[in-house]
This record gives structure tokens, C-alpha cells and sequence, in this order.
């Protein structure tokens, strides 16, 4: 039987799986380390792949989530930042938005920071969720109904309101 080739079109992958690394573990030098790890893996051990069990993006997410594992320094929690976007227009109110999102979804529980994270750091369908946390699909869709739930109530709450900083520039003459 001649079995597809989960890696025959990597870049897409490669950014789907960078993009839910960063949102687990925060971008960066980390999250491409993490991602160079899930390929790796992934080379070695392609003959697993199995196409009726899965996509191939579902495939890779199921390593990432071992090599964060591996990868976050025990006693430390994985970030959930959203990864890097084009830059803003207004460079401050851009910043207080993504701090207080990161504030926000590091509130919430670490199945809900997860679902969060495949649904829209890895930008997997509530089936591929499903299949990947051996859940039924409307339990995920359920889940991350709520997730966001109480993801939008953590956003409401006064006390997730970022202060506005004022920069000082120090004028020498």
C-alpha cells in the first residue's frame, strides 16, 4: 500500500505548527526551536504516519504537544500569547490589546489554554481537536464554546485592564 507523504508540503504545516507552538510557549527563538524539534520527529518517524487515523497537520500537533512538554522547564507554564501579527498602526494600543489577551487567556485553565491554542494557534477544525484529544466532536465544540466564554469574562473583568504606560524620553542637551 503506498501511503501519502504527511511532509510533501511542508511550509504550510511548518506555519500552522510555528503559529501553535508560539501560542503555547510565546514566540520566538523558543517556539522555533520547538518547531525544528517537531520536524525532526517527524522525518524520523514518517513511516508511522497512518492517513486514516489523521491529516497530516493533526499528525505534527500531536508531536508539538509532546515536544512542548519536553521542551517547558518543569515548574514553568507554557504561554498563551497569539503569535506575531503585521505590525499596527498604533503601536501602543496594539501592545495593551495583546498584553491583556495574554492576561486574559493565562487565566483561564490549562484545558481551556489548550483548546484555545489548537483552535486558533494551530487553526484546527473542532473534529481535528476531537481526533487529536480523543474527544467527540460536539464535546469539543462544547468546550470551546465555554472556553471562549470565559475567555470574553476574563477580558471583561476590571482588573485584566491594562494601565497605560507613559514612556519618558530622557532629553540631554
Amino acid at each position: 500500500m503506498l501511503v501519502r507523504d504527511p511532509l510533501r508540503d511542508p511550509a504550510p504545516l511548518v506555519r500552522r505548527v510555528y503559529a501553535y507552538v508560539a501560542y503555547r510557549i510565546g514566540d520566538g527563538p523558543d517556539a522555533e526551536d520547538v518547531t525544528s524539534d517537531v520536524f525532526e520527529r517527524a522525518l524520523r518517524y514518517r513511516d508511522s504516519y497512518d492517513p486514516r487515523k489523521s491529516e497530516p497537520i493533526a499528525w505534527l500537533i500531536g508531536i508539538a504537544r509532546r515536544c512542548i512538554v519536553d521542551a517547558v522547564k518543569p515548574g514553568a507554564e507554557p504561554m498563551a500569547e497569539p503569535p506575531a501579527e503585521a505590525a499596527p498602526v498604533d503601536v501602543e494600543s496594539e501592545a495593551v490589546r495583546r498584553l491583556t489577551l495574554r492576561k486574559a487567556v493565562a487565566a483561564l485553565d490549562g484545558r481551556d489554554q489548550e483548546l484555545i491554542a489548537l483552535r486558533y494557534g494551530a487553526d484546527l477544525t473542532a473534529r481535528q481537536i476531537a481526533a487529536q484529544l480523543g474527544l467527540r466532536t460536539n464535546a469539543v465544540e462544547v468546550a470551546l464554546h465555554r472556553a471562549l466564554g470565559r475567555l470574553r469574562d476574563a477580558l471583561e473583568q476590571p482588573r485584566l485592564e491594562a494601565v497605560p504606560v507613559r514612556l519618558q524620553r530622557s532629553v540631554r542637551v
